[in-house]
């Protein structure tokens, strides 16, 4: 059975430990930490990572994690071992803010560097320390900027294991996303382990049936991989293969005549745009049928925003 070793300290099979990845220094004389939870069931089997706070103002995937870490079965493993970070960007956590203080975006930050900024300080240890250790995980995100996300996994469907791993997990919405340069799912595809993006949920805004969504969605996944005997239905997942934005064709009040999530049908009405003095009004309608699952909530748009998220469904 494998070591599982975080900050010199070894997890033995059986425990449970809270530990810390790191401690990075500030000029305050204060330290940041990244607390890390592990649970090792004494059989051995798949090492799982979930992690969620990559940025500071999404709290969705933070109490997604919060609400796994406290069920009997996750305390209860029947094989296999899981590796917790709840919040993996402390810093921006503590000011709700999506960047760290030097405006940098840790999701770009990876592989990182020993000797480099904070978050490539911290992209270094997740590298080096988090990523060889599991076999797979999911990261968990939400919209952001006044987009709400309707509960979906992104991943590459051409990458070994990918796809499995996102049916087993069974979101509505099964995205197939390709990498980004400096991720955290990037840089653990070119370690063989297969990392999936949840995102459901808007940012600062507690969004429930997305956190239920990927609390059912995890028990899936790990019933799936057979380290937990509950058994959470599965939902009818749709597969995207193709996406895109539906933009502001002119400035304004946005309303929305479509509900996230829904199917949508070549010339259907999907919102109105109207002048705030009653004069203009600009209507969008769907470019094919496809599907939504994102949608910006800001009242006020102007031209060119980003303000409907929609996609083809794969057939086979």
């Amino acid at each position: 059975m494998r070591d599982i070793i975080i900050h010199d300290e070894k997890i033995l099979p059986g425990q449970s430990r809270d530990l810390i990845l790191n401690s990075y220094p500030l000029h305050t004389k204060t330290h940041i930490e990244v607390p890390v939870f592990v649970n090792r069931s004494e059989e051995d089997g798949p090492v799982v990572l979930f992690c969620a706070g990559m940025h500071g103002e999404e709290t969705n995937g933070i109490e997604i994690i919060r609400r796994l870490m406290l069920r009997d079965e996750i305390k209860n493993l029947r094989r296999g071992s899981i590796i917790f970070i709840p919040v993996l960007n402390t810093i921006s956590f503590l000011f709700g803010s999506r960047d760290l203080p030097d405006g940098k975006d840790l999701n770009r930050c990876f592989p990182g560097s020993s000797k480099g900024s904070l978050g490539s300080r911290i992209a270094y240890d997740i590298t080096t320390h988090i990523i060889p250790q599991i076999d797979c995980g999911v990261d968990f995100h939400t919209g952001g900027a006044k987009i709400n996300n309707y509960p979906q996994i992104r991943c590459v469907f051409d990458f070994p294991g990918n796809l499995e791993l996102a049916e087993k997990f069974s979101a509505p919405f099964i995205i197939d996303s390709s990498y980004r340069e400096g991720t955290l799912r990037q840089e653990a595809a070119k370690k063989g382990k297969p990392i999936l993006v949840y995102e459901g949920g808007e940012s600062m805004r507690f969004d429930y049936p997305s956190i239920n969504e990927g609390v059912n969605g995890c028990l899936r996944l790990l019933y799936g991989l057979g380290m937990i005997e509950f058994e959470v239905p599965a939902v009818r997942s749709v597969k995207i293969h193709s996406d895109s934005w539906i933009r502001a064709s002119a400035s304004g009040f946005f309303h929305l005549a479509k509900s996230n999530g829904s199917h949508m049908n070549k010339g259907d009405l999907l919102g109105v745009i109207c002048n705030p003095f009653g004069e203009v009004e600009h209507k969008i309608y769907a470019p094919d049928d496809g599907f939504i699952f994102g949608v910006n909530n800001q009242p006020v748009v102007n031209q060119g925003d980003a303000l409907i998220h929609w996609g083809k469904e794969k057939t086979d």
